[in-house]
């Protein structure tokens, strides 16, 4: 192996596939993803895409999916929505706003982090040391088919999924130290730390072997690595808070740079702010009120401020003793840490920490630095913000893949960057990339108020001058887009400084103070913590902010296409914004004139039913339909029952109209309105005289808008429907009068009930009816026919005539049957009649006999046939002179009892009560109210 200096190229082109930009694909190694129990599914609609940047949002789309990051998919229980983030050179960054949706269910892989001295003792001896920085590492990895699903991200394209790790996953710093412990294992003077690799060796030689060797590793499980971000054979290297070198390990100065280095208080304001400082870690430095003494004489009322060189000597000492006291403390991954961020008007402060098991706060490492020009003019929250993202850039190395508190003493900040809530999507680009740094991180954010956030506050009043400020300009994406119009950041500048509204939002957001009750102020104070400042201009998200002196020229530009209200809408919503612009651009839409005479026929208006008429044939629709087979149908359809009535017509002319009106007016009456277009007969001199005579109301729909007349026009095209598809099942009439039948006894899809019941009170009888079974009525008639029929005589043989001789059933001593006159017809089957003795009696049909039917001999009826019927003959007592059978005593008893009752219940006519006869009937006489029965014993009484 060749020297370091003359070895490292070869070794290099080498391994050229390793350094060739392309993004690797980690072999081997899969990542599999596993959620919580019982977690739902949560599926989030895409987020709207500004129209000014949609174009860039789906080339990196498409970018992706050829680079097989991304895969479409048509249907996905889980969808995570996009954050598009704008990079500093004018390009996208896409990815997934994973804390609303997987994060929280995510179960975390639980991979220890090794400890630092298992870190330091593998490159214990080296000589010079090599860094190596993997090519978008996370997105190497790839990821199994069952997790593919949970990395769904949804966009206004579609959905698609993730077949690689995503940045943002909480699980993604543990899963990748597992696999590059797993890749790197065994080889010697290697060092990983998350995505940090580093490599050395006892001698140049040795270093060579050991960076070819991890490599080899590397390319064979297909990673790729940045060449332009790597170090190799360098003499030192700053790591975890210490500096790395041949002679051992170091304490890192930028630890307590910011400490040692601090400038001299300038005022009151930033003196309290250090010795608040001094005074959060008191406790670990002795004597420190004694050190302070020249210092807090500063603070005292009426005290002239004056550094003096005691002042300088005490500043110096504290310094001293706060570092070499025991609060400063060695990095821990054992103990929980947390990081500290503050900002001032002219720097931010970070300090790291450790919890100690005694529950003492002990600071690790301290840092400080001044804001240059353009952060001095961002807004409040922003340089809050910008604290945090510097705390978390500068001490990555001990925060990353671990779980740390975040303290900050802007409580707006803990929803905006909290771990759990979506990335505001209309906060500022650099609030949204800061957002998505943080999102990596794995974190609980707090808020601290002021008084007990002396620590960082002192940093940030008390910051590191910036020996390179940043050169480079931040470019606005907007400003970019409207340079050319006639409107300009120049004006936008100039007229929001002159606002008075405006100016006082600049103020709030930019210098923090409090808000009046101003109401010009209420649209804007809405959205306080999504405002900004950039430029001297006022910013809403990625919106400038348009002062009211220039809304009118922006609108008059953004309508010189003459693109309607929506497209307008969109394409302002991607630029500018002001209170009401939607209300201002739908106006400037609909006044403008040229718009106005091309413009299409307005959205139809809402459709006004008729009123439903109570009574039938109240209103009538009339229309003409066809030519159909040659001829012409007028059409008339009831409003109230829906009843159709349709006339086959060779001529149409009014002459022809009027006769079919006339004729069905014949039929159903004169309606009292009348409901038509304004066809040539309908409107004809003559339909006015025939509907003015009649009493009609004629009502015209208006012209070219058929949908007045829709009851007609609705029929007419069920007509058509049903007749051309029974067209060759008959002639023309035969097919018209089966529909109309069929129609009129169908139930109406409006009323619910067929046309002919509401027009005519009944069903009209149709074929169907065959199908019914007979009801209970006919059941009855037929049977009680086959009754008579079997009794062998008809209906007739029993009707009786007033005035006709009949026999009648006598139930008293006397003869069966006595001769008797009809005299009055009480019944269907009821008859008065008359005896020979002027009795008056009520007689069933049954009890009566046609004189023709009259017995050849009298019969003689005794008191045992009058109790017992005619019927018993077959149970009848035997001759007088037989003898008897034996009877039991206990059933003779029970037959006299019968006999007493039926006497008892059988009221018989007595002569004083026939004597009391007068004028024709004696209610008395009649033997009961109703027809009187045969009465028969029971059989049991005939043992």
């Amino acid at each position: 192996m060749k020297h370091g200096d003359t070895g490292l190229p070869a070794l290099l082109e080498k391994h050229g596939e390793v350094f060739n930009g392309e993004l690797g694909s980690m072999k081997n190694i899969t990542v599999k993803l596993n959620i919580k129990p019982d977690s739902k599914p949560k599926l989030m609609k895409a987020r709207p895409v500004p129209y000014a940047i949609r174009p860039k949002v789906e080339a990196d789309l498409d970018a992706l999916v050829n680079n097989k990051v991304l895969e479409p998919v048509t249907v996905s229980e889980w969808a995570t929505p996009i954050v598009p983030v704008l990079k500093k050179d004018g390009g996208i960054r896409i990815c997934g706003d994973f804390k609303v949706t997987l994060n929280p269910v995510l179960l975390v892989e639980q991979y220890p982090l090794p400890h630092i001295e298992d870190l330091f003792a593998s490159l214990a001896g080296g000589q010079k040391f090599s860094k190596i920085d993997l090519c978008q590492a996370y997105l190497q990895m790839h990821v199994d088919e069952k997790s593919k699903e949970l990395l769904t991200i949804v966009t206004h394209k579609g959905l698609f999924r993730y077949c690689r790790l995503p940045f943002g996953i909480t699980s993604a710093p543990a899963l990748f130290q597992r696999a590059m412990d797993q890749i790197l294992s065994g080889v010697p003077g290697v060092l990983c730390y998350l995505d940090d690799i580093l490599v050395t060796g006892k001698d140049e030689e040795q270093h060579l072997r050991n960076l070819d060797a991890t490599l080899q590793r590397l390319r064979d499980y297909g990673l790729r690595v940045r060449k332009d971000k790597c170090a190799f054979f360098q003499s030192s290297i700053e790591y975890l808070g210490h500096v790395i070198d041949a002679q051992g390990l170091h304490k890192a100065p930028s630890k307590v740079k910011a400490i040692l280095d601090a400038p001299v208080p300038q005022n009151v304001s930033q003196l309290r702010s250090f010795l608040g400082l001094l005074n959060y870690y008191g406790r670990f430095v002795p004597s420190l009120a004694t050190k302070l003494k020249p210092l807090h004489q500063l603070l005292c009322r009426g005290k002239t401020w004056k550094w003096t060189e005691q002042c300088d000597e005490a500043l110096v000492k504290t310094k001293e003793a706060l570092l070499k006291s025991e609060a400063l403390t060695h990095f821990d991954p054992a103990l929980p840490i947390q990081l500290a961020c503050d900002a001032s008007p002219y720097g931010v402060g970070a300090v790291v920490s450790h919890i100690m098991p005694n529950g003492e706060e002990k600071p690790i490492a301290f840092a400080s630095r001044t804001l240059n020009k353009a952060e001095c003019n961002y807004a409040q929250i922003e340089r809050e913000a910008l604290s945090i993202v510097f705390g978390v850039r500068k001490f990555h190395q001990y925060l990353y893949g671990r779980k740390f508190t975040l303290l900050t003493d802007h409580r707006p900040l803990t929803s905006i960057f909290g771990p759990y809530t979506g990335i505001p999507s209309l906060a500022a680009s650099r609030m949204q990339r800061w957002a998505l740094l943080l999102s990596a991180h794995t974190y609980e954010i707090e808020y601290r108020k002021s008084e007990q956030h002396c620590n960082a506050d002192g940093l940030s009043r008390l910051p590191l001058p910036v020996t390179k400020p940043e050169s480079r300009e931040v470019d606005i994406f907007y400003f970019r887009q409207v340079e050319n119009a006639p409107v300009t950041t120049k004006q936008v500048r100039r007229a929001t400084r002159h606002d008075s509204v405006l100016s006082e939002v600049m103020d709030i957001i930019v210098k923090g103070k409090s808000a009046g009750d101003a109401p010009d102020l209420k649209h804007y104070l809405s959205k306080r913590t999504e405002l900004s400042v950039q430029s001297g201009c006022l910013l809403w998200g990625r919106r400038v902010i348009i002062p009211p002196a220039l809304r009118k020229p922006v609108l008059q530009q953004l309508h010189s296409g003459h693109c309607g209200m929506v497209r307008m809408k969109e394409m302002a919503r991607s630029y500018f914004w002001w209170p009401g612009l939607d209300g201002h651009i739908e106006e400037k839409a609909k006044t403008c004139v040229s718009c106005q005479k091309v413009r299409n026929i307005p959205q139809l208006a809402p459709l006004h039913p008729w009123d439903w008429p109570e009574e039938a044939w109240h209103r009538i629709h009339v229309d003409f339909a066809g030519p159909f087979e040659d001829r012409m149908f007028l059409v008339m359809v009831d409003a109230h029952s829906k009843w159709p009535e349709v006339a086959i017509m060779k001529s149409t002319t009014a002459g022809k109209t009027i006769e079919k009106l006339g004729e069905v007016f014949s039929r159903f009456g004169s309606p009292l309105q009348l409901v038509s277009d304004n066809g040539p007969q309908l409107v004809s001199q003559e339909m006015t005289t025939f509907l003015q005579v009649n009493g009609v109301q004629h009502i015209r729909s208006a012209p070219y808008h058929p949908s007045t007349n829709g009851l007609a026009e609705r029929f007419v095209q069920t007509m058509k429907h049903a007749l051309k598809a029974s067209q060759g099942q008959g002639t023309l009439h035969q097919r018209l009068h089966s529909f109309l039948l069929s129609y009129r006894n169908t139930p109406h899809a409006t009323t619910k009930a067929s046309p002919a019941s509401l027009l005519m009170k009944r069903e009209l009888r149709t074929s169907f009816d065959l199908l019914r079974p007979p009801t209970t009525k006919e059941i009855v008639q037929r049977q009680q026919e086959r009754q008579v029929e079997r009794r062998g005589f008809k209906a007739k043989d029993r009707e009786f005539n007033p005035g006709e001789t009949v026999l009648a059933r006598n139930y008293l001593n006397g003869p069966k049957w006595v001769p008797a006159k009809v005299i009055a017809q009480s019944g269907p089957v009821s008859y008065t009649v008359q005896t020979t003795e002027d009795t008056i009696w009520k007689r069933h049909a049954d009890q009566l006999l046609s004189s023709k039917a009259a017995p050849t001999e009298p019969t003689i009826v005794s008191g045992q046939d009058l109790l017992l019927g005619e019927n018993q003959s077959e149970h009848s007592p035997p001759p007088r002179g037989s003898q008897a059978p034996p009877q039991d005593p206990d059933v003779t008893n029970s037959k006299q009892m019968c006999d007493e009752t039926l006497m008892q219940t059988t009221q018989l006519p007595t002569p004083e009560s026939t004597a009391e006869h007068k004028n024709g009937v004696n209610e008395n006489q009649v033997e009961s109210r109703y027809p009187t029965r045969e009465r028969r014993a029971p059989m049991r009484m005939n043992l």
